[in-house]
């Protein structure tokens, strides 16, 4: 354990966090996200939720000001519906630690899982919500 971290978050979790480059991805994916097909660098958050994960991440990275879109998750295909409070949930934890983080843009089914192919890492959680993946773009870390 370290004081100010929280306990959410795995060594390996927090290595990829430390290891990303400005602009490198990381995919906090559902349980149902079919993470090892896509990416090769797959870390286990198993039981965890996305919203707590983001809430325990925020502090210590920085989303990319530099695009339009830092945030992405997945739109949702054709005839189903997308749950407005999984976002909802997910921007109130990271605007905790930043709270101008302008609204997720949303992926077409096929380009998100291009997306995550690309990804520096993708982190199977325990979330279960319909369309609860979500992509984080890391920005440059300030220099305190």
């Amino acid at each position: 354990m370290l004081i100010g971290i929280s306990p959410l978050l795995s060594p390996d979790l927090l290595n990829a966090l430390y290891r990303m480059g400005h602009g490198d991805e990381i995919v906090l994916a559902d349980a149902h996200f079919p993470g090892e097909s896509f990416n090769s660098n797959v870390l286990r958050a198993d039981g965890l939720k996305i919203a707590d994960l983001l809430a325990a991440i925020s502090p210590l990275f920085v989303l990319d000001p530099y695009v339009d879109n830092p945030l992405g998750m997945m739109a949702a295909v054709s005839g189903d519906e997308l749950d407005p409070t999984v976002e909802k949930g997910y921007l109130a934890a990271i605007r905790k630690t930043w709270p101008d983080t302008k609204d997720s843009e949303r992926i077409e089914r096929f380009a998100f899982y291009e997306r995550a192919k690309n990804a520096y890492a993708v982190v199977m959680t325990g979330e279960t919500a319909k369309y609860g993946n979500i992509i984080l773009k890391k920005g440059v870390t300030p220099v305190s």
